[in-house]
């Protein structure tokens, strides 16, 4: 099969790597507007060659869109409109609502499978790419539905090397659900970052104090703006009901410690402390 990447860094890279890892089957062509990205996913070998984008997309197999959300979502019909009958199309961005509304009615709208991995870093690029980041990840497929049948199953085959975990959902359950569970995490790592830079002007001094907690919690803030930018964009309503939420949830801490109430800061994290449970999938007792 020959794969189009179109999008060589972390989230592109590391599923051509993946799958180089697994089998020798497949051919894969990379598509870059970034000539020192092109250039580098070709000499780290996450891809075979380098085409342009129109060239890729006939030539290919299957078209991977790893590219940022507002990019992904002036390339969907333009793939469709120029890709063989019997291409695959699928993408990595982290919205799903305004792709599948892009692409309804679209006459190889069944040759689309919407895929979201849930995998990554706080880092961009080919060279950030590695083989392992899709492997045992959360693999959401939205409106599978719509999609043909043995593309899905071929595409499942594919993700079955990188033991996925297979999830469905419709695109507006999935953009909900992720608002909570990732576009607000990283709202909160840019903010608490912006926090203290904007506090201690003393660059030595929070470098000095800065323990593990500090740093696990703003290494979402080390991000790539060019990404995460259009996916506050295209999922505003829902991160902006997160963020509401949130933000009520701060405020009531802050009134319990401006009232210095130690059984209910204490009460509060004890109840924040279920979240453990909640990610190691143990049951309420």
């Amino acid at each position: 099969m020959r794969i189009a990447i179109v999008g060589t860094g972390l989230l592109g890279g590391s599923f051509a790597l993946g799958l180089k890892s697994a089998t020798t089957e497949h051919h894969f062509i990379g598509v870059d507007n970034n000539k020192s990205h092109a250039n580098k996913a070709l000499e780290l070998g996450i891809v075979d060659n380098i085409m342009p984008f129109n060239e890729a997309v006939k030539a290919s197999d299957l078209i991977v869109l790893a590219t940022p959300v507002n990019i992904i979502l002036n390339q969907l019909t333009d793939v469709l409109d120029q890709m063989a009958n019997d291409a695959i199309l699928i993408d990595f961005g982290s919205t799903k609502e305004v792709f599948c509304s892009k692409v309804a009615g679209h006459p190889k709208r069944s040759r689309y499978i919407s895929c979201h991995p849930i995998a990554g870093t706080e880092n961009s690029g080919p060279a950030e790419a590695f083989r392992s980041l899709l492997r045992h990840k959360q693999m959401i497929i939205c409106e599978k539905e719509e999609s043909d049948p043995k593309a899905l199953q071929q595409i499942l085959d594919i993700f079955a090397l990188f033991d996925s975990k297979i999830s469905y959902m419709n695109p507006a359950d999935h953009d909900r659900h992720i608002a909570w569970v990732s576009h607000l995490s990283h709202i909160s790592s840019f903010a608490l970052g912006l926090t203290v830079l904007n506090k201690e002007k003393d660059e030595k001094k929070i470098f000095a104090m800065a323990g593990s907690g500090f740093s696990s919690t703003v290494r979402l803030a080390k991000s790539n703006s060019n990404m995460w930018a259009p996916i506050f964009s295209q999922n505003t309503h829902n991160i902006s009901e997160a963020l509401e939420a949130y933000i009520s949830q701060l405020q009531d801490f802050k009134k319990i410690i401006d009232a210095n109430d130690e059984k209910d800061s204490r009460e509060l994290m004890e109840k924040a402390n279920e979240i453990r449970r909640v990610l190691l999938g143990i049951e309420k007792s």
